[in-house]
């Protein structure tokens, strides 16, 4: 039978960085006795994004944020949009060069991920945040 279930995760930043959430996403789907089917992943913010990566070279994060950081710098007097600071515009454009969305599919219960692939909230301000990501699974339920 087809069933739907939704929750929200809060995932605390310290500021810019990667921050991997497999876990969390794995212990809902236990929780929720999810079988086969797809999970969304929607993140309700503009100044982060979300990612499928690598989560066992630490290495890939680092060069990954050294290339968005010369890639958009903060401070360029290119920008207008300042609110927050310095890093405000840069944290947008991020976002709009990667996404806040993510569909996987699930099988047996789990996220359908590589071997060496991890879900990560990509905190684009250099201060720490509480962000908000809302999760959606249809499927299947592992209960018979």
């Amino acid at each position: 039978m087809l069933r739907q279930a939704s929750h929200e995760l809060t995932i605390s930043t310290r500021g810019r960085g990667l921050y991997e959430f497999t876990r969390e996403v794995e212990k809902w789907l236990a929780q929720i006795e999810g079988g086969e089917g797809l999970l969304t992943l929607h993140l309700r913010h503009t100044s982060a994004s979300l990612l499928i990566q690598e989560n066992a070279d630490p290495d890939v994060r680092r060069d990954l944020e050294a290339f968005f950081k010369r890639l958009v710098p903060d401070g360029d007097p290119l920008y207008i949009h300042n609110a927050e600071g310095d890093d405000d515009m840069p944290a947008h454009i991020r976002t709009a060069l990667t996404t806040v969305n993510l569909s996987i599919p699930v099988q047996d219960g789990r996220p359908a991920l590589g071997a060496w692939q991890g879900i990560y909230l990509w905190e684009h301000r250099t201060h720490g945040h509480a962000r908000r990501v809302a999760l959606h699974f249809i499927g299947s339920s592992t209960v018979k």
